[in-house]
């Protein structure tokens, strides 16, 4: 059994607060008591006192993933998704900086190995989470880095941008491609700059809701 010396884990979600924006146009997430403190104090004769919180919010929030009913109305929602797709993939980062340019085609994936591997792009467009430009010209990757993504046989692709689409055309190719192949989709990751290029693991487990195809998850990595 490895020690906590050996190895190290790696948050890769952003936190969710209240009225925080994640895809424009979508509405915020309102986080409040449901029961408060002071009232639950009233129940109970020791002094106990409980806090149980209400949240409001779209699935399309913070760091989420997406399965094939997010696109499919036939394909797989979130109760039917296996543990073995979402925890502990070998883990491969692509880098692409966004300076250098917005898209990730195949060419720049065909040297790699991705066959059973969560495949995550690193292009730095978290730095803008929060701010005003995060949600337009962001990162993206094309319909032929989706085609060689399947073909060869990666499990899933997360990125740390708005979008794994490009949002400034009126298609989806990437996520019409990657989840007709039952390829999972994870967008706004963060801190993928901490991670090594290979030799990890990754986790990203949703709740077990059917009749949903997207929910935020507490994405991970596991060095070591």
């Amino acid at each position: 059994m490895a020690t906590v010396e050996e190895k190290r884990i790696v948050d890769l979600s952003h936190v969710i607060e209240d009225g925080m924006t994640t895809y424009p146009g979508l509405p915020p997430p309102h986080i409040c008591d449901f029961w408060t403190r002071e009232a639950s104090a009233q129940n109970y004769d020791d002094g106990s006192s409980f806090q149980i919180g209400r949240i409001d919010m779209v699935a399309n929030t913070g760091t989420y993933l997406d399965a094939p009913f997010h696109r499919y109305a036939e394909g797989a929602d979130l109760a039917d998704l296996g543990l073995g797709s979402l925890v502990g993939l070998p883990g491969i980062v692509v880098r692409r900086p966004w300076e250098a340019g917005l898209a990730t085609d195949a060419a720049d994936l065909e040297r790699l190995d991705v066959r059973g591997k969560a495949v995550l792009v690193h292009t730095g467009w978290d730095r803008h989470w929060r701010s005003d430009g995060y949600g337009s010209g962001h990162s993206f990757l094309t319909a032929g880095a989706a085609d060689w993504l399947v073909e060869n046989g990666a499990v899933l692709v997360g990125i740390d941008s708005n979008n794994i689409d490009d949002t400034r055309r009126r298609e989806r190719p990437v996520h019409s491609k990657l989840l007709a192949a039952n390829v999972l989709i994870c967008e706004h990751m963060t801190g993928l700059g901490r991670l090594p290029d290979e030799g990890f693991s990754f986790s990203a487990v949703p709740p077990k809701i059917r009749g949903m195809g997207t929910f935020p998850v507490r994405a991970y990595a596991v060095l070591g």
